[in-house]
């Protein structure tokens, strides 16, 4: 059976290609039922308060960081979305006297304009927000070294060899409306994928590499990032792939309930647990990773009912 076209953006893939048993059962989900979903390899955990959810994500950083020795560098790949976390990590470097001589950081991905990404003096700019944020908060004398901030935003090949230089402990982000983690979208409907997407294993080969981004994707960011302007949202960007994602010992993905709806965020997961990988939703492919937690705001879970607004 031919898979049907999007009911968001027919020239492209995306959830609403999947067949409509695996949608059904993720609208079905309730909140204990989301908890129910961890099996070996997948964990879904709950937070109660606003202030534990993101105390808990700036937490990771510290104890990746805490990780990093001359001998064994190591980082953590983190998002711009959830950006909240930020400056709590910069609170606990400074608060703990955490040197970060030998931790590194991975930003996840860059806009591009007219073929190059962007750079940090653009106000949409990532590295921008990631060093305004968190690490020109921390103090002086316990900063990380400018050389081991590595952001996609020149030299591509030598941004996916750092995965292969320094232990990447854990890969952080959120899910974007189109579930993608970075900015790993489902692709255009066009040449040999026209009929079908990419298969997991091709999709999964994917590199650090320039992208054309989703319309809901392109979408979304103006809702959350320029007040609905979507003129100003850049329609390519830079991004981690699945390649170096698999690099990465632990793959922490952060839903507070505004990046993606309550329908998406059990989507993903209800896919994750049940090892059903498809390439039209990106975030799904990570069943296949042996170390994948999802974490949630209770409060930010809602429900898929029926509500007129």
């Amino acid at each position: 059976m031919p898979r049907p076209l999007s009911k968001l953006a027919p020239a492209w893939w995306d959830y609403t290609t999947l067949d409509k048993e695996i949608l059904d059962d993720a609208a079905r989900l309730k909140p204990k039922d989301l908890l129910q979903l961890s099996r070996p390899g997948f964990t879904v955990k709950f937070y109660d308060t606003v202030e534990e959810f993101y105390a808990a994500e700036a937490l990771e950083y510290i104890v990746a960081w805490k990780q990093a020795t001359p001998d064994n560098p190591a980082g953590i790949c983190g998002p711009i979305g959830p950006t909240e976390q930020l400056p709590l990590v910069a609170r606990m470097v400074n608060a703990m006297g955490l040197k970060l001589t030998n931790a590194h950081f991975w930003g996840m991905d860059e806009w591009v304009i007219d073929g190059q990404a962007v750079a940090e003096s653009h106000p949409l700019s990532f590295a921008r927000c990631d060093k305004a944020m968190c690490f020109n908060r921390i103090e002086r004398a316990l900063r990380m070294p400018e050389a081991n901030m590595h952001f996609p935003t020149g030299d591509a090949s030598a941004y996916s060899r750092s995965y292969d230089a320094i232990r990447c402990v854990l890969m952080q982000g959120g899910q974007g409306e189109i579930k993608h983690w970075a900015f790993n979208d489902p692709i255009a409907r066009e040449g040999k994928y026209k009929h079908q997407p990419p298969t997991p294993a091709e999709y999964r080969a994917l590199k650090t590499r320039r992208v054309k981004l989703h319309p809901v994707t392109i979408t979304q960011n103006a809702r959350t990032s320029g007040g609905g302007n979507v003129s100003l949202v850049p329609t390519e960007a830079m991004t981690v792939g699945p390649q170096e994602t698999w690099k990465a010992e632990k793959v922490s993905i952060w839903h507070p309930g505004h990046h993606d709806n309550p329908f998406g965020i059990r989507l993903s997961a209800l896919m994750i647990a049940k090892q059903i990988p498809d390439a039209a939703v990106p975030m799904s492919l990570l069943a296949d990773h042996p170390n994948v937690q999802f974490n949630y705001l209770r409060s930010g879970i809602g429900s898929v009912d029926v509500e007129m607004h």
